[in-house]
């Protein structure tokens, strides 16, 4: 099913006057003008008596947060928005403009759109008969497009939101109109935009606006969720930042924004509704790293959602080249809630990485053995090899434990944790008991992540400090003792909560009247690998109280809990 007939919206006709209910909701110092879909700035008569040039601009609903989010000191005096994907009406826009006429004259600015460009324009030539003094601006930055048909021209793209900005804060400046115009244009001339996408995105009341097979991706889309201007083969975060621009800079492009070594721009990463930030900032770091091996200064970076297509999984790449007037415009402050100021100040040159140096830590003599003292080293050694080995075999057993609790990947978390141990332990000088189980703290740690990579960090970090005797049971279920103690306070587990604590406990008792019984160290390992075996099974049963799989319908939770059962396997290794 289509993610258009699962939106959460109440009706597709009233659904742009209620968003924009909420917009003012969420902007202080906004209004809606009645009768009309115009956000308007509530302080805009004291702008109007002071003769301060406004600037209005807009178009159609789905692009949020432009054109309403941008509505606020030093950008927009006004927005106005027309249903999904469509122009406002002029009567609206006309509506605006005389809510926002000023001595000083009022811009409009307007994306390259031939539905946008007639209807402000009939709306612009209303508000001249009225006698209301306003100048138009028309944005169109997009470098895919090839075609130079005057009807058409360059698509207006997220650009539109570095125009907004520089025209408000030369007007917020005391700027007058035609200066604001020029400057405007001349930001428009050396600005380019390039887009590309991994999906369509979703109409309300319509359904997706194009569709794309898993292994493709589209290039060089539009503003209103168009399909592109080419279609290629799906391509990694690097590839595709290289691909969009090489195709933004190529000289044999008509559209192309020509881009020497030296130049200094802004740049607009603009999520265009359905990416993740993790996608996001990883595409970031190629674009600045890209520019710079060009020789080209990043002195502005604005990072997120700025005009969007819905809920569309791709992203635009923004460069507008910079002069002074351009750059301190830019950097100008503004009370619009959606213009991300706290990102503006950036340099290429900044130091990514922080040095620290490494801190030595000593140990206490008695808490440590020495290669001579410690016989038993390369017996452990072996059996946490062994152990590894195992739980690295069972991967996909213990993923398929864990689809039903959590998100399938506890096989891949042990496994990532047991290939690093077994690196490190060939690389190992510490040739101590103590120091095996530091190293697989620390390889839990840095390898297998989340919860898992912390409770067995905590488990063998705790159990090292307490293993005075390694040659004795009895010192080991000391350790293994702490250790438990240790992974419940922290991790707020129990025994009986399905989670792999309910296997450690019933390899802890095992151990315990095992060493009570004076019984061999075999028998006693045994006895607590099969208290291990039994316990892990018994939490198919068990209502999860903690752990992921306690946010789960306890009527999925048919299976063993998959961090238990790890602990069975390499304890099995022990025997």
């Amino acid at each position: 099913m289509s993610r258009s007939s699962r939106l959460f919206i109440n009706e597709v006709s009233s659904c742009v006057d209620e968003m924009l209910v909420g917009v003012v909701h969420s902007n202080p110092g906004t209004s809606i003008l009645a009768g009309h879909r115009v956000i308007i700035r509530s302080d805009i008569q004291s702008l109007t008596d002071a003769g301060q040039v406004t600037v209005i601009c807009g178009g159609g609903s789905g692009h949020e947060p432009f054109a309403a989010g941008y509505v606020g000191e030093g950008m927009l005096s006004a927005a106005v928005a027309g249903s999904v994907f469509a122009s406002p009406p002029p009567n609206s826009i006309l509506a605006a403009l005389k809510a926002v006429r000023s001595p000083g004259g009022t811009l409009i600015i307007v994306a390259n759109y031939t539905g946008d460009r007639i209807n402000f324009g009939i709306a612009a030539e209303r508000a001249k008969a009225l006698g209301i003094k306003v100048a138009v601006v028309v944005i169109g930055e997009d470098c895919a497009v090839q075609s130079i048909d005057k009807t058409a021209g360059r698509r207006g793209l997220v650009g539109i939101v570095s125009a907004m900005k520089i025209a408000g804060a030369l007007a917020e400046q005391g700027r007058r109109l035609e200066e604001i115009v020029q400057t405007v244009e001349f930001a428009s001339d050396n600005m380019g935009t390039i887009g590309v996408s991994l999906s369509a995105c979703s109409i309300p009341g319509t359904g997706p606006s194009f569709h794309l097979a898993e292994t493709d991706m589209e290039v060089g889309l539009g503003a209103h969720g168009e399909a592109g201007v080419e279609r290629i083969e799906l391509k990694s975060a690097d590839e595709t930042v290289e691909y969009m621009l090489n195709l933004m800079t190529d000289r044999s492009r008509p559209n192309h924004l020509p881009l020497e070594s030296g130049d200094k721009v802004s740049l607009i990463l603009n999520n265009l509704g359905g990416l993740s930030e993790l996608e996001m900032h990883i595409l970031g770091r190629k674009v600045v790293q890209y520019l710079g091996d060009m020789g080209v200064e990043v002195c502005c970076y604005f990072f997120g959602h700025f005009m969007t297509s819905l809920d569309m999984a791709g992203f635009n790449v923004n460069l507008t080249k910079l002069n002074d007037l351009l750059e301190s415009a830019i950097n100008y402050p503004t009370k619009a809630s959606a213009w991300q100021s706290n990102q503006n100040r950036f340099s290429s040159k900044q130091n990514v990485y922080m040095k620290i140096d490494d801190i030595e830590w000593q140990e206490e003599e008695n808490k440590k053995f020495s290669s001579t003292g410690d016989s038993m080293y390369s017996s452990v050694c072996e059996t946490v090899k062994k152990c590894c080995r195992a739980l690295i075999s069972n991967e996909a057993y213990l993923n398929d434990l864990d689809s039903g609790a959590g998100d399938g990947d506890c096989g891949s978390t042990f496994k990532r944790g047991a290939t690093m141990i077994l690196s490190e332990l060939e690389k190992n000088t510490d040739k101590s008991v103590a120091g095996i189980l530091g190293l697989i703290a620390a390889c839990a740690e840095n390898s297998m992540g989340g919860a898992s990579g912390g409770v067995y960090s905590l488990l063998f970090t705790t159990a090292s400090r307490h293993l005075n005797e390694p040659a004795s049971l009895k010192s080991w279920c000391t350790a293994l003792d702490a250790g438990i103690t240790s992974v419940s306070r922290y991790g707020g587990a129990e025994p009986g909560d399905r989670t792999m604590l309910d296997a450690l406990v019933a390899v802890q008792k095992s151990l315990k009247d095992g060493v009570e019984s004076n019984s061999s160290i075999r028998d006693v390992l045994r006895h607590a690998s099969e208290s291990a075996t039994a316990a892990a099974h018994a939490t198919t049963t068990m209502k999860a109280r903690a752990g992921r799989a306690s946010y789960v319908n306890a009527e999925r939770l048919t299976k063993p809990d998959a961090g238990a059962m790890g602990v069975a396997i390499w304890m099995k290794e022990l025997t």
